[in-house]
């Protein structure tokens, strides 16, 4: 008698139905939203700056899908063209705090001593300072623009993510095997940011996941006060404050912005959530 086969498109399978449906519906946006920002001119027909002087503040129609804005403007295509820098800025924020805290975190809490004494002092001044206040005064007083403000969130963001892994290190570098490494000769940059890097990548993903929501929103409040994005830019934080005086005309012009700014920081968060409670199960499992 013939055992029977398993094929592998079953495990496959059982994988992706263990995927909480909110953490799908979280990837589909997020996925939904990169396809905007790179083929944005392929999903609309009409130009985001394109003015209507015949439809001003309308509701949805079959033209105009999210209606217009108070310049005749198309809300579909602005909120398609505004995920461009709603990914960008966001991206670049977290993207920079993933490496400075892994770089900075780690080798503070494995090296100890001076450095990590100096290290932690550093942070805590930084803590001290009121990051968006200062991004609000400094983008204010320059007069800069969307990456000023960006480039500021990447400065001021770091010293949580750096606290953070730093606490993770040294939990990892009291373990055995960094101390059989150390006995074995391995090299100290090796052991630092292979094998304990390794370990707390649950960690950074997770961390990523908070500074990527984070700076959306932060940017999204700094185009609502008006800084940050130029006037006239599809920025998602912009049409919230250029939209709210036809609030009662046309809702969707600012309610779909704003509905976008939530639903993305949220998606990201689940995903980080749940990336990170996958890779640690399977670090306890190995």
């Amino acid at each position: 008698m013939i055992a029977p086969v398993t094929l592998p498109h079953r495990r496959l399978g059982s994988r992706f139905a263990r995927i909480p449906i909110l953490v799908a519906l979280a990837w589909l946006f997020v996925l939904a939203s990169l396809v905007a920002a790179l083929f944005g001119h392929l999903i609309t027909h009409i130009s985001p700056s394109a003015q209507d002087p015949f439809s001003i503040a309308t509701l949805p129609t079959g033209t105009h899908l999210l209606g217009t804005d108070g310049l005749g403007r198309d809300v579909f295509s602005r909120v398609v063209a505004g995920s461009t820098s709603a990914l960008v800025g966001p991206l670049v924020v977290a993207c920079s705090g993933f490496l400075l805290s892994g770089l900075v975190g780690i080798w503070a809490g494995y090296s100890g001593g001076l450095v990590d004494t100096i290290t932690m002092r550093i942070v805590d001044f930084m803590f001290a300072l009121p990051g968006l206040l200062i991004t609000i005064v400094v983008v204010t007083l320059v007069q800069g623009g969307y990456w000023l403000a960006v480039g500021i969130l990447c400065v001021l963001n770091v010293q949580g993510d750096i606290r953070l892994i730093r606490s993770a290190t040294l939990a990892q570098r009291a373990l055995p095997y960094v101390e059989a490494e150390r006995i074995t000769g391995i090299p100290r940059w090796r052991i630092m940011y292979r094998h304990i890097g390794r370990n707390i990548l649950p960690i950074l993903l997770a961390d990523f996941a908070i500074d990527f929501a984070g700076a959306l929103v932060a940017l999204a409040g700094l185009a609502f006060l008006g800084l940050g994005a130029q006037p006239g830019t599809a920025d998602w934080g912009l049409m919230l404050t250029e939209n709210e005086q036809i609030l009662f005309q046309n809702p969707w012009a600012a309610l779909a912005p704003g509905l976008a700014i939530v639903v993305l920081a949220t998606s990201v968060n689940l995903i980080g959530d749940f990336i990170y409670e996958r890779r640690r199960a399977a670090s306890v499992e190995r």
